[in-house]
């Protein structure tokens, strides 16, 4: 993978978390160290779950090589299909009347959450053979980044950027399995 390509994953696999923290900080208007350890276990729980994925997909690597790049498109593109869906989906009122858990194990809760969708693009990238380390990390730090700012800026923007921000996230997705595929298939220079 290339370097854009890797910064364009990353981002991706970050929109979930920054959507979820623009609504954490638009309820709970945290304090610049609350939001930085908020992104520290968003961004730790990102880096985690697509080495976990990635560990899963090797295993099945030998079994599937001739479907690989079909199997990688499809697991994309269902994410991504999730992305766009939550991200375009009408808010509830019931949503906004929730009362928001802040404790400790509701960030967790909800970091691990948002990184289910890394778990599964983990697996799809077992089958193409990229550097996982390297586009674990870029996630984790991307996913730290975008989570702190989100929790920032939350009160300023409400949660409708966040959902917007999803629904680019979840396009990326697409277009990445996408070349993947046509690439692999010889129809993109690769």
């Amino acid at each position: 993978m290339t370097p854009g390509t890797i910064a364009i994953l990353s981002l991706s696999m970050s929109t979930d978390a920054f959507a979820a923290a623009v609504g954490r900080g638009a309820s709970h208007r945290p304090a610049v160290k609350d939001a930085i350890k908020a992104g520290l276990v968003f961004g730790v729980i990102e880096a985690i779950t697509p080495l976990i994925g990635w560990g899963l997909g090797i295993v099945a690597a030998g079994l599937v090589e001739k479907v690989d790049h079909w199997i990688a498109f499809t697991l994309l593109l269902i994410v991504g299909g999730k992305m766009i869906w939550e991200g375009a989906k009408p808010r509830d009122a019931q949503d906004d009347a929730a009362p928001r858990r802040s404790g400790p194990w509701a960030l967790i809760a909800t970091a691990i959450g948002t990184s289910i969708d890394a778990a599964a693009v983990g697996v799809g990238l077992a089958f193409i053979g990229v550097n996982i380390w390297v586009i674990a990390a870029s996630i984790g730090f991307t996913t730290f980044v975008l989570t702190t700012i989100g929790m920032l800026i939350g009160k300023a923007v409400g949660t409708r950027f966040g959902k917007s921000a999803e629904i680019v996230g979840g396009v990326a997705l697409i277009g990445l399995g996408t070349a993947i595929l046509l690439e692999h298939l010889g129809i993109l220079g690769g």
